[in-house]
């Protein structure tokens, strides 16, 4: 896989800066300092606490750092899909020879924060929640696992998984930031919707207090596991939707840290304002905005009608313009942009909605309209009340479909409706939907789009999504399986339009220079858990 691009750099002048440079010394050759406590600004609420349910960034962000995962990305090199390292397990872990058992050992020096030991029963009991969940139990990420057996607890410190079959993208699976690791106990007795409102984990950090709507806060964790760590006394974590605000409270040192990134003119005016008490970081980001028509709704029961909503949307002539505003870049498919298994931009023109040509594009829009009896078409789309990049690529979504003669219009609600209305009572007409993955590992993060995924909401039925993606994820050979990567890609987007990208993100964080120890990584859900982060008071 192609690397991916990052720039860390004092932060002195011009924007030119802020996309690729040398990277500055790492903050690893430094000695981190231990005390004081960071304050960092947060775009969203979280709509629960519980890791194996949600997907957002609002809830990792002021969660994260209060549990630990069994594997994790290394924070020393959070860019690498393949740098994972162990995080409640110690050392290596074994794979047997036919690649269908991965054995873990456990560390045992681990308490929860309500002082009881972990064993690998919990693991278990944690993994049984995500891979096996019972009837009734929302497991968003459930159909990465499809293919482990069982899990087993054989001694109180190892932990086996099995495969049915061989998969190494198991490990970076196993290794996403929200796999929390809950206490068997806490599961057994309160059950599995507890963790949606209480915290008990191992993490670096403790609870402290949540006001809501207003701040997270966790303080050191005394028993943590990893010796010397964390460096921070705590933290803060400042709910603020409204990007000025977080700009502002960076500007002004209310804030010293944004983990998601902002658009390249607000980067800029940080930039411009405060020259080196800033550092930047920018990266590409492994994830993927669209719509998602609701197929439970007559009219987009018809895939003309679906393609209608892609034909109408200029992608190349729009992403000019709206990369200066928004955290978005690329025009791309369903595959991450620069890894082998992506279309290349000729390929991609081929799909519904990609031709570089708008007139004929949008004149096929209207033709399809009219094929399928629904010239008139009239629909809202339910949006997501969160600036960056939400309400402006939905703006323009509606703008670009209006240009069709749909009357198009727009629903904004806050964090919690809108993901109740996605996942829970899907009445909407078409949503703002999104594929945020965390590490890059394309075979697993594109099986949002099967019909019986537990985070595809198009309530489509087709099993021929399952058909094709299996097909492609089990592929051995290399170029055979680029073109079962282009025919999964083809019937999602082309013959069936059952979701439709608009644009991947693009990440730039501007964080004050004291703040040291984090790395950006491809996504804004990676290297959260704060256990490497420290302050230099030499520069606060």
């Amino acid at each position: 896989m192609s690397k991916l691009p990052v720039s860390l750099l004092p932060a002195m002048a011009a924007v030119a800066a802020l996309a690729f440079g040398p990277p500055a010394a790492s903050a690893a050759e430094e000695t981190p300092v231990r005390g004081g406590t960071l304050d960092f600004v947060v775009g969203s609420n979280p709509p629960s606490y519980d890791g194996h349910v949600e997907s957002t960034f609002g809830m990792i962000h002021p969660i994260r750092p209060m549990y630990s995962l069994l594997i994790r990305v290394n924070p020393d090199n959070p860019l690498s899909p393949t740098d994972i390292i162990c995080d409640l397990c110690e050392g290596k872990w074994e794979v047997s020879a036919d690649g269908k058992a991965y054995t873990f050992n456990i560390r045992k020096n681990v308490k929860f924060h309500d002082g009881t030991p972990l064993t690998s029963a919990d693991v278990k009991a944690t993994l049984d929640k995500i891979i096996f969940p019972p009837e009734g139990i929302v497991s968003t990420r459930k159909s990465w696992y499809a293919e482990v057996s069982a899990v087993e607890a054989p001694e109180p410190y190892k932990l086996v998984v099995k495969l049915k079959r061989p998969l190494p993208a198991i490990i970076p699976a196993l290794a996403s930031p929200f796999n929390f690791v809950y206490a068997k106990k806490d599961l057994d007795t309160h059950g599995y919707t507890w963790h949606k409102t209480h915290i008990n984990g191992t993490g670096a950090f403790m609870f402290v207090q949540a006001q809501q709507g207003a701040f997270i806060e966790g303080k050191r964790n005394p028993d943590f596991y990893i010796e010397g760590r964390p460096y921070l006394d705590g933290y803060k974590a400042i709910q603020a939707p409204k990007m000025s605000v977080r700009v502002q409270a960076i500007r002004g040192n209310r804030a010293a840290a944004e983990f998601r990134g902002f658009p390249p003119k607000a980067a800029e005016e940080l930039v411009k304002a405060m020259g080196d008490r800033v550092t930047v970081q920018s990266a590409d980001v492994n994830n993927l905005m669209g719509v998602v028509p609701n197929q439970r709704k007559k009219e987009f029961q018809d895939p003309r009608v679906r393609q209608a909503l892609a034909y109408a949307l200029d992608r190349w002539g729009s992403i000019k313009y709206l990369q200066e505003i928004a955290i978005v870049k690329t025009v791309g498919g369903l595959f991450f942009p620069s890894h082998p298994l992506a279309a290349d931009k000729k390929t991609l023109q081929k799909i519904p909605g990609y031709t570089p040509n708008i007139k004929a594009a949008r004149e096929k829009a209207r033709q399809l309209l009219k094929e399928a009896g629904q010239e008139n078409l009239k629909l809202t789309l339910f949006n997501r009340a969160v600036d960056q990049p939400y309400k402006i690529i939905g703006t323009w979504h509606i703008d670009e479909w209006r240009k069709v003669g749909i009357d198009a219009d727009q629903r904004v609600v806050p964090s919690g409706p809108y993901y109740a209305g996605l996942t829970k009572s899907r009445d909407f007409d078409v949503s703002i939907d999104f594929n945020g993955q965390t590490i890059v590992n394309p075979t697993l993060d594109v099986s949002k789009w099967t019909c019986d995924s537990g985070y595809n909401y198009s309530s489509c039925t087709d099993k021929k999504t399952e058909e094709l993606y299996q097909a492609m994820l089990y592929e051995t050979d290399a170029k055979k399986q680029y073109e079962k990567a282009r025919a999964y890609e083809n019937y999602i987007l082309g013959e069936q339009a059952d979701w439709i990208p608009s644009f991947w993100w693009y990440r730039i964080t501007v964080n004050r220079s004291y703040v040291k120890g984090w790395k950006i990584g491809p996504s804004h859900l990676l290297n959260q858990a704060l256990d490497t982060v420290w302050i230099d008071p030499k520069l606060k």
